[in-house]
């Protein structure tokens, strides 16, 4: 059976949560998954040896011995381009791809590779990842967002490169769709497709969940310091209220609230959370983290004393601050793209039973096993 090789349109399109789910399901259909990202470009430090950060999460997520040469065989780290393109001959990526290939094939049924970025990220290293996917004789499966006239486009324009390399398409995975647009996106993708000889595996409706960020994510969003509670920083956010509109009929949820307020406006905004919570009788406080933010003009615009409210420490709420002003906060926070990672199991255990939910396996599979 050829490998499968997990390719998107772009970044940010879901091509790391189609591939988890991918590896996930397949293994819990009972075969002997392995999983390599050939080429990385964002890397951590494993044991002295740069590792594609997404191979490391992997291996954490569905827990088997990472071994970096085999799961991460390329990383294309800050100056290789240019130190490429002036020696080629000093670098081996392609034997390097080719052995963890190798290593991987011999000891799985099936191999699940994630590509990088948009398919022409590595060209400029002769690995693009149609180059890629044709090395590893590998199909295809291209994951696109939700839509009709751009998604076709962008994914005409993205299959090109794997047409020119004879690399053959699996199926496309579409994925972050409207719930209400569904069917019609369904139906307008299929009549292209058709043409095309290639199948839709799945339809993924837009998972609010999937994009919920953590606390952590706002701090490096906004520049930000802890000051209270640094050991609640993987809470989640799910909603995002300004101090000034701090009023039951604003908040979309009652939990998982991160409030962005003035310093001016903190002891006000405490106390009708603190009305809102009894009124609506919750359980716990709606709060998951409190976001200080500046005047945009000084750098320390607040006392210490002024933050330590007791509601804070009772309740184990983290506070934070920035030095911008509460709409540039607001802006930064609405500009995070977010991504699953360790400290999200509930991201991995959510994008597990939506690939299981409304991907065809039986079809992806018999495609991989089938084309030529």
């Amino acid at each position: 059976m050829r490998p499968i090789y997990v390719a998107a349109t772009g970044q940010h399109i879901g091509k790391t949560t189609s591939t988890l789910g991918i590896m996930a399901n397949l293994q819990l259909l009972g075969f002997n998954t392995g999983y390599c990202k050939p080429v990385g470009q964002k890397y951590l430090m494993v044991n002295d040896i740069k590792v594609d950060k997404d191979a490391v999460l992997f291996s954490d997520i569905l827990d088997f011995e990472l071994l970096p040469h085999y799961h991460s065989p390329v990383v294309l780290a800050r100056n290789t381009s240019r130190e490429y393109l002036e020696d080629p001959a000093a670098f081996d990526f392609r034997p390097s791809v080719v052995a963890a290939a190798k290593y991987l094939n011999q000891r799985h049924d099936i191999v699940v590779y994630e590509g990088t970025g948009h398919p022409g990220v590595g060209t400029v290293v002769d690995l693009s990842n149609a180059d890629v996917a044709k090395l590893l004789n590998a199909g295809v499966v291209m994951i696109v967002e939700g839509g009709i006239g751009n998604t076709i486009d962008r994914l005409n324009m993205s299959l090109a490169l794997f047409r020119e390399s004879g690399v053959p398409i699996l199926g496309v995975i579409v994925n972050k769709v409207r719930p209400d647009k569904m069917d019609m996106v369904e139906h307008f993708l299929k009549i292209k497709l058709k043409k095309l000889n290639i199948p839709i595996l799945g339809m993924l409706p837009y998972d609010q969940t999937l994009s919920f960020p953590i606390i952590e994510t706002i701090i490096r969003a906004v520049d930000g310091k802890v000051l209270l509670n640094s050991h609640k920083l993987y809470n989640r956010v799910e909603d995002i209220v300004a101090g000034s509109l701090v009023d039951a009929e604003e908040f979309s949820t009652f939990k998982n609230i991160l409030l962005v307020v003035s310093i001016k406006r903190l002891e006000e905004a405490v106390a009708k959370i603190q009305r809102i919570t009894e009124l609506k009788k919750l359980d716990k406080p709606p709060l998951s983290g409190v976001l200080v933010t500046g005047d945009g003009r000084h750098a320390r615009w607040y006392s210490e004393k002024e933050l330590q409210n007791p509601y804070f420490r009772e309740h184990d709420i983290p506070v934070i601050t920035t030095e911008l002003d509460t709409y540039g906060s607001v802006v930064k926070i609405s500009r995070i793209e977010v991504k699953i990672n360790t400290r999200t199991p509930w991201k991995a255990k959510r994008a597990i039973e939506l690939i299981k939910q409304r991907v065809n396996f039986e079809l992806m599979l018999d495609r991989a096993h089938h084309l030529a």
